[in-house]
Parts: structure tokens; sequence; C-alpha cells
């Protein structure tokens, strides 16, 4: 008789085996749960490298001629900054949230195209990492070497051999190029699955105002994006082969950029908040108790809103010279965009009126993302007025105005998609006392940051400028924008506290915490890997409802 052994392993031995099983299983899954969550985790790390960049530029930006950085630095710092904001956080994150929850939503098992989900998201993830390479690979032949510091819109010449000698705006091209391709894969996948994966019953007017407008942020994807990486492609081509696009001692032109990238950078405004669109349109009915206010016209203004934004690039080139025809087509053309935006304000509100109104977390950042984004948009309209456009080009108005819209629109959409879906997510809930702490903080410091850049604009402070002189009388307004930034750095912090403490004793959340209406809620908190057995039928746009109140005569509501 042959004795074996005794195992000597101990519990040590086998914990870093079960850790590496487990990263193997996530760096190698299809899941589009696992991958939804992923994007948004990557997403929310490079959020706080953004944050921590627009900290250094608020730092030296705080009281005149401060000595804190050189101006390539502060360059550097505020093209690092935008780019990624843009590309790295509102993108990935939005169709991050698009991966976890349209399946969910449209009661199918995956999307339609898994490995390519997969391999979206690592290019995606290869492209920012690829761009943050340049703070340590980038090597100038004159002395430029470090990030590039060209600004997140990389305007001609400034990106040319004559005035970008080194090759961080190699990196800056590449890097954006790479993700790109990423965020098309998971463009096309989303339309593809939401077209053709629906389960019985789900007609494309009972999908979720959800579905839809990551529907119609897919196919500006794969409109928009395209024409970006061309763009790209032409100026590697100016770069390293000589081509001479956009040199104009060579025919070329400095104005075909603007063209083509604002081609891209408006739609690319309407791929980062038509999600948020839809977020706020899942929240709001949910915590005031009532079906969602004008079903058709929200679908209606989605399009509308989609379709129009590929005509009004050039508001952001009123000040280059355009003939006056021209400039009068595109200030009309962005003033008619409000009116299918206003209709889903409206929408909302009328939403809300009248109903049993729950101020949960999600509800408050769905509450203040509609007043911010308000007054973002009116502002957007005193822009779209080319008089008042030339007064204020490039100065701290327009900056404060996009933030109004990127920030207290889209970020605080994902901030209540995040407090939302966090349940679903990972079967716990997130406290709610920290969240009002989070929201409050935010929201106060957001609008103690972006509201004093407007009067600091009106008052001649430009764009892109590192310091400033004592005597032009900008110093308290950029003193409250940087006690502003603070307020909302301590916000984020209790954001961050209130995920790890959630995470390891927050309070079980069951598979329905909201008794909401849509399919996700119909699956266990997490949900299984197959997300349904068998496949759901639909026979109404509130399907959870119709199963949790089947004597209800308004269940079948469509």
């Amino acid at each position: 008789m042959t004795v074996r052994p005794q195992s000597t392993k101990t519990e040590t031995d086998t914990a870093p085996a079960g850790v590496l099983s487990r990263v193997h299983e996530w760096v190698t899954t299809v899941d589009h749960k696992r991958l939804g969550i992923m994007y948004i985790m990557a997403g929310l790390l490079f959020f706080m490298i953004g944050g921590i960049e627009a900290g250094v530029i608020r730092y030296q930006l705080s009281y005149p001629a401060n000595p804190a950085i050189d101006p390539v630095t502060f360059n550097q710092m505020f093209t690092m900054h935008g780019t990624t904001m843009v590309f790295l956080v509102g993108m990935p994150v939005l169709l991050g949230f698009g991966n976890y929850l349209v399946p969910l939503m449209i009661g199918t098992r995956d999307m339609a195209f898994p490995r390519l989900n997969s391999w979206g998201f690592w290019v995606f993830l290869f492209g920012g990492l690829l761009l943050y390479y340049s703070f340590i690979g980038s090597s100038g032949l004159y002395g430029d070497a470090g990030a590039p510091d060209v600004g997140w819109f990389a305007y001609s010449p400034l990106t040319s051999r004559a005035f970008s000698r080194g090759n961080s705006v190699d990196y800056w091209t590449l890097g954006i190029l790479v993700s790109g391709f990423g965020s098309m894969a998971t463009g096309i996948n989303l339309v593809v699955t939401i077209l053709c994966l629906r389960c019985r019953g789900m007609k494309l007017m009972r999908m979720p105002i959800m579905v839809w407008s990551m529907l119609i942020t897919g196919f500006l994807v794969i409109v928009a994006l395209p024409v970006l990486t061309g763009v790209q492609v032409m100026l590697l081509f100016d770069r390293f082969l000589g081509a001479h696009f956009f040199d104009p001692q060579l025919e070329g032109s400095v104005l075909l950029w603007q063209h083509l990238f604002w081609f891209f950078g408006h739609p690319e405004v309407y791929i980062l908040i038509l999600p948020a669109f839809g977020f706020i349109s899942e929240i709001v009915p949910v915590f005031s108790r009532k079906v969602i206010f004008g079903y058709n016209m929200m679908v209606i203004a989605l399009l509308w809103i989609a379709f129009q934004s590929l005509g009004v690039w050039a508001h952001h080139m009123f000040a280059v010279g355009l003939p006056p025809s021209l400039n009068a087509f595109f200030a009309a053309s962005t003033l008619l965009i409000a009116v299918p935006t206003g209709i889903k304000i409206f929408n909302w509100l009328g939403t809300i009126w009248g109903g049993r109104i729950i101020y949960a977390t999600p509800m408050l950042f769905a509450l203040g993302f509609v007043g911010l984004f308000v007054i973002g948009g009116l502002t957007g309209i005193m822009l779209a007025t080319v008089p008042f456009d030339w007064d204020v080009s490039d100065s701290y108005f327009v900056v404060g105005h996009f933030h109004y819209v990127l920030f207290g629109g889209t970020l605080f959409a994902i901030f209540g998609a995040i407090y939302y879906w966090f349940p679903k997510m990972t079967g716990r809930m997130l406290s709610e006392r920290l969240g009002r702490w989070h929201f409050w903080m935010l929201f106060v410091g957001m609008n103690l940051t972006f509201g004093p850049m407007h009067v600091s604009g009106i008052l001649g402070m430009p764009r892109r400028i590192y310091t400033y002189a004592p005597e032009r009388g900008l110093d308290i307004w950029n003193q409250m924008t940087t006690v502003g930034y603070a307020i909302q750095f301590i916000g984020i912090l209790f954001f961050i506290w209130n995920v790890i403490h959630s995470l390891r004793k927050g309070r079980r959340a069951g598979s329905d915490p909201w008794d909401a209406w849509t399919l996700e809620w119909a699956t266990s908190s997490p949900p299984p890997a197959w997300n349904y057995h068998p496949l759901p039928v639909v026979k109404s746009r509130r399907p959870l409802w119709d199963a949790k109140h089947p004597e209800d005569p308004d269940s079948e509501y469509e």
C-alpha cells in the first residue's frame, strides 16, 4: 500500500491562487455585466485622475501671478483634463451602463457580439493608458517632453511639427484614435443588440426610454467617431508623411481641422448627454410614482436632438470669419435644437407634477440634473446669438457654460444612475445619509465653481491662460471657483467612502428595492450569468408592474 503524503498547503497558500483565478475570470470575461462594471470602474478611475488635474489648474489660478507651475505644465494639465473627461470618463461610464443594463432591460441574455464587446473595452483601456504614457514616454527634440499641451481640441497649426516638435501630440492622437475604436465597437454592439435581441413582446414603442437613448447614442457613435478617426489619421499623415492637409502655405486649411473636429465634437456632446437623459427618464418616474409623461414625445425629442446635432457644429466657429449666411444658418439650427430639449424638460416636470415624490438620493441627483442642465442650456442659447458669442468667445463664460451642461448634466445623471442601479449590480444599498452629503456638497461646490466663471468671462478673463494680472479684478471670482472645487472634492470623498463601506457592510438590497417596473428589477441582485431563464414575455411598457399588480386595470398600459 502506498501512503500519499498529506498536503502541507495552508489557506495562505491557496489564497493567491483564488485571487488570481478571480482576476483571470474578470480579464477574460465576455459577460456584458462584468464588462459594464469594468467600463464604469475604469471611467471613475480616470475621473479621479482628471479631477486631480483640475485641482492643479484651480490652484494655479487661485490668485494672480501665481508661480506654482509654469505655462507648459499648465497647458499639459488642461489638455489632459479635457481629454480625460470627454474621452475617458464620459463615454466609457455611459457606455458601461449601456453594456450592463440594455440586455437586462430588453429581456435578453447578453450583447449581440460578446467577444467584440470584450475587445472594445480592452482597446478603450489601452488607448487611455497610451495617452497617459505620454507623461513618461514623450521626449522632444527641443525640450518639449511630457504630456500633450495643445488642448483637447488640438487646433491646427498648433499640432504641426513647426509648433509641436516632440511626440506628445502623437501620443494624444494615437491614444484617442485607439480608444475610439473601442467606443465604435460598443456603439455597433448596442445598436444590433437593441434592434435584434429584444424579448417577445418588447416592441420598439414598449422599450424603456433608457434603451431608446442608448440606441440613438449608438447610432451617433457610429456616425460621428469615424470622422474624428479620419481627421486624426490626416494629422498623423501631416506630421509623418508631409501631407499638408492643414498647412495653408501648401493649399491646406487650418479651418479644415475645426470643421471636421467639431462635426464630431458637437454630436459628442449629445453622445454624452443622451444617455443621461435616459437615466433621468428612468429615475424620475419611479420616485414620482407615476409613468413617464408624454412617452411618445420623449422618443421623438431624442430622435430630433440626434438628427439635428449633426448640423450645428459651426457654432463653435462663429469667431473664425465664416460668411454671414453660414453664421446665420448655424445660429438658427442651434436655437432650434433647444425645442426638443425643452420638450424633455417639460416631460420630466410633468412626470413630477402631482406625483408622490420620494426624495431618495437618486431622485436628488435627478432633480439637481434638471436644474443645472436648464442653466447650461440657457447660456447655450445666449452663445447661439452671434454678436454675443463674438464678445465672449474663448472666455471663461464658455467654460462655465459647457461645465454646467456636461458636469451639472452628465455627471449628476451618472451619480444618480450609480445610486439607482448600484443595488442591482452589487446586491447592496448605498448609504442614504452619505449619499445626501455627497449630493449637497457636489451641488453647492459645482455652482460655486462654475457660476463665477460666467462673471469672470464677461469681465474678460480668457480661457487657457496660466496666470493673470492682479489689477484686473478677477481675483475674487477665481478664488470662489477654487473654493468650489475644494467643496466638490470633499463631496467625492463622501462618495468613495460610501461605495467602500456599502460593499462591505451595506444593507442587502433584494431584487427590487425601489419598487420599479422595468425588466432589470425582475432578476436577482446581482443578476445571474444568464440573466433570464426562461426569457420574459412583455405586454406593456411596465412589465414588472404587470407582474406585481395583475389586478391593476392600467397594467396593460401602452
